[in-house]
Parts: structure tokens; C-alpha cells; sequence
């Protein structure tokens, strides 16, 4: 019973710093009001952290190791390139339509020099097999010989961008926009 009573304690501090951080940014979340809203004393905090870098840190790793697990959702080496990508890709679209607090966060750590770089390579880690798929996709000339980082900007970061805009109520992503989108970046991508 009190292993449950420490996890909870420890998810709601992960669960209030996710809140506070993606309301007011990185800077305007100290770890006084991470506690209040927590609901446990601001000593309880380094019970669990080092230090708010450490909270963090360990917050963008779990929220990063959660996405992956949704973006993977289903996904097998055995798929080919385009069906691979485009389940991935869709599962990605999906986690970021209904894990809005958790994107976001995402989306402003990889904006932020907060996130260790140290971190960020463990947190990339947890994309190896959309890395893997590409690499088999270059090899085989269906994708473009692009760096990593230029397919994930053609392909995956406009998700972020677009659901910004739905947020605003400016865009709505819906079914037609999503399989839109995707053509667009398979477009972007393939030879």
C-alpha cells in the first residue's frame, strides 16, 4: 500500500509539472506551485527529483517513451516501407489529436534549451524504428537520401504546427485533412 502511495505522489508531481509547463512555460513553473498543485509539501518533490532539471528531464522521458509506444502501436519490420510509415505516421497523428497536454509538452521541449542534450538523445532512442524504417527506405530508393532530421521535418513536425492551428480553432484536422496531410509528406519524402 505505500509503494501505491509513493507512485501517486510521484505521478502527480510529473502530472503538475506537465500542466504547468505547458500554461506558463519552462521559467514560470517553480517548484513551489508544482507542489501546490501536486497537493504535497515542496519538500516532497526532492524525495523523488534531485532538482527541477531532474524532474524535467524525467517527465520528457516518460512522455516521450508514451508517445513512442502509441506511434508503434501495431507496427512490424515485416511492412513494407510506405505501409510501415504511413501507420506510424498515423498513430503519431492520433497520439497528438488525443494526448493534447502531453504534444504540447513535447513540442516545447524540442523548442527548449531545458531538455538536457543528454536527455534528448536517450528521448530519440525511442524512434529507432522509425529511424530503422527510413534507413531501410533510403536503401531500397523509395526515400530520399535526406538526413534524419529533414524527413522528420517534412513528415512529422508540421503535426504540431497543424494541431497549434486546430487548437486556435483556425484548422481542423479532421479524417480527410489527416489523409491529406500524410500524402503530403509521403510526398515530401519518397523518390
Amino acid at each position: 500500500m505505500k509503494k501505491e502511495k509513493i507512485s501517486d505522489k510521484r505521478t502527480a508531481l510529473l502530472n503538475a509539472t506537465l500542466t504547468l509547463v505547458n500554461n506558463h512555460g519552462f521559467h514560470n513553473a517553480p517548484m513551489s506551485k508544482i507542489a501546490q498543485l501536486a497537493g504535497v509539501a515542496p519538500a516532497t518533490i526532492y524525495l523523488y527529483f534531485e532538482n527541477k532539471q531532474d524532474l524535467v528531464n524525467k517527465l520528457y522521458l516518460e512522455v516521450k517513451e508514451d508517445f513512442s509506444n502509441c506511434a508503434f502501436q501495431g507496427y512490424t519490420e515485416d511492412l513494407s516501407v510506405k505501409k510501415g510509415f504511413e501507420l506510424i505516421w498515423f498513430n503519431i497523428a492520433n497520439y497528438k489529436l488525443n494526448q493534447i497536454k502531453e504534444a504540447n509538452f513535447l513540442s516545447q521541449c524540442d523548442n527548449s534549451p531545458m531538455i538536457e542534450e543528454e536527455i534528448r538523445v536517450e528521448g530519440l532512442k525511442n524512434l529507432q524504428p522509425l529511424l530503422n524504417l527510413w534507413e531501410r527506405g533510403k536503401k531500397e530508393g523509395i526515400i530520399k537520401p535526406l538526413s534524419d532530421f529533414v524527413l522528420y521535418a517534412f513528415t512529422v513536425y508540421p503535426l504540431s504546427f497543424l494541431l497549434g492551428m486546430q487548437e486556435r480553432e483556425i484548422f481542423t484536422l479532421s479524417e480527410e485533412a489527416k489523409a491529406e496531410t500524410f500524402k503530403a509528406a509521403w510526398d515530401a519524402i519518397k523518390m
